[in-house]
């Protein structure tokens, strides 16, 4: 195998005015939460999803809500997740020096891949993280049609 030397030019990553402008303007039109617009880590609660073969799962994280805070609905195949995220109560008057935690109203939607029986839906609430199991109709269910011979 071999090695190749290369000459380091300081130029050639270096990015234009303009490549750098369009870019920029790339990626707000693209990524509207960059500059604060859109959804913001409140509303855009982080979850997993996920088939097994009698059941949907979904694991979402929610540190620092209270179970009998959330609020979980089914509607057709299309599942809503929402609570709040409280900020603390202010005693004092506090400069902050960086805050990222973020605090406000969360709402998630998403469709389901498949149809489940709501009525059977469980969930359940450990170290922040939310998990429902969501069992799927019959009719979804794969089944196995065993073949015999004559």
């Amino acid at each position: 195998m071999a090695d190749f030397v290369t000459r380091w030019d300081p130029f050639r990553e270096a990015v234009t005015l303009r490549e750098a402008m369009d870019r920029l303007f790339e990626e707000s039109f693209l990524r509207p939460d960059l500059f604060g617009v859109g959804e913001t880590a409140a509303s855009a609660l982080p979850l997993d999803l996920y088939e097994t073969e009698n059941d949907v799962v979904v694991k979402a994280s929610v540190p620092g809500v209270k179970p009998e805070d959330i609020e979980v609905t089914i509607t057709g195949d299309l599942l809503t997740i929402k609570g709040e995220f409280k900020s603390e109560e202010k005693t004092e008057k506090r400069n902050f020096i960086r805050q990222e935690r973020r605090y406000g109203s969360f709402c998630r939607q998403l469709g389901l891949p498949v149809s489940v029986d709501s009525n059977k839906a469980a969930a359940s609430f450990e170290n922040g993280v939310l998990t429902l199991n969501l069992p799927k109709v019959e009719a979804v269910k794969p089944k196995t049609v065993r073949v015999v011979a004559k």
